[in-house]
């Protein structure tokens, strides 16, 4: 996409540029609806292993929370290294309700949601005055620091030690005996993330994302308010990856700080997933996801038993890979080759 297409541009300009493959939020809910009719079918087709359920779980876990991660740090461009912060935020939370006063995970998801967009808020408000590799170090100091204070305040976090969640059956615990309805609560949270980031993608706030991402300074020239477009986009952001934190949380129950705060499996997990997928684009997460969670669970398998670590080896020689030759990630190339072939047959 062109800086000019990340622009706020009047509603003649927006209906001549459709023209040219520039979409309406309306269209993106029917191409989800496609998306998930296609997911729901695979889902049902594997219903009865539970070996592939458990992969698809995941994956459908972890396309969500990198499209969560996607609308600040693909559409505004700030590469926060601090989300397992709010990942474990709604983890935590959701245990303590759950464990101390009974508390339903369903319900737990609001206040999780408020409790990471109000301590995103506090994170990213100094940070936010740093820019490019500046803001993402800090985001990794942050990260680093909540991993020693879960360590620390055992009567939360359960410390080392971590805290194991009872075993009690039920659609209102979010526990569930079978896989399938793991993976389908996976796909419903994964479709509802889809939706959000949609709907930001292409209203204001999206536009305005894009334009700081572009040229921060020739947006703040432009009329936009540049401190506050980044915090909604990071509140946001936050909010639905603390709901991941919590169906995370009542998937595995248990849960410690290496498990929530690691940067390789939580923090850069994200950013690798949209980065290989297509940073900045509506579906790069999810396809990063479908390509990554499954290799990743077969380069543990074979490789890592022998050789410890040795799965992140390749998966960091992936990175680079597509670092060097897609720049977009895969949709992003997709997207660039789709562009070229129609100038081609307008001449």
């Amino acid at each position: 996409m062109s800086r000019t297409d990340t622009l706020p541009m009047p509603a003649s300009a927006l209906k001549a540029k459709s023209v040219t493959g520039l979409t309406t939020f309306d269209t993106e809910l029917v191409r989800i609806a496609a998306v998930a009719i296609v997911l729901l079918g695979c889902t049902w087709l594997l219903s009865g292993q539970p070996f592939y359920m458990n992969i698809l779980s995941y994956t459908f876990l972890f396309a969500a929370l990198a499209t969560s991660w996607n609308i600040i740090g693909g559409y505004g461009g700030q590469f926060s290294l601090a989300h397992g912060v709010y990942f474990a935020i709604g983890a935590y939370l959701a245990g303590n309700l759950y464990i101390r006063f009974g508390l339903s995970p369903w319900i737990a998801l609001v206040p999780a949601a408020l409790a990471a967009a109000i301590a995103a808020a506090l994170i990213c408000w100094p940070l936010f005055r740093l820019k490019g590799k500046f803001f993402g170090i800090a985001t990794l100091a942050v990260s680093e620091v909540a991993f020693v204070l879960a360590n620390y305040f055992d009567s939360l976090t359960g410390g080392p030690r971590g805290m194991s969640l009872p075993f009690k059956a039920g659609f209102s615990n979010m526990i569930f005996t079978n896989r399938f309805s793991y993976a389908l609560l996976m796909l419903g949270f994964l479709i509802f993330c889809l939706i959000v980031s949609g709907f930001v993608y292409r209203t204001r706030l999206g536009y305005y994302l894009q334009a700081v991402r572009d040229d921060q300074d020739a947006a703040q020239a432009s009329g936009i308010d540049v401190l506050y477009v980044k915090m909604t986009g990071m509140a946001l952001s936050a909010a639905l990856t603390a709901m991941g934190g919590v169906f995370f949380a009542l998937y595995l129950r248990f849960i410690d700080p290496p498990t929530l705060l690691s940067l390789p499996d939580i923090g850069v997990r994200f950013l690798l997933i949209s980065l290989i997928g297509g940073v900045g684009t509506l579906f790069g997460p999810l396809v990063g996801a479908l390509l990554i969670v499954p290799v990743e669970f077969y380069l543990r398998a074979t490789i890592g038993g022998s050789i410890p670590g040795g799965h992140l080896v390749v998966l960091g020689a992936v990175l680079i890979l597509c670092s060097l030759f897609l720049k977009r990630g895969i949709v992003g190339a997709v997207e660039s080759a789709w562009q070229s072939i129609r100038r081609r047959r307008h001449g």
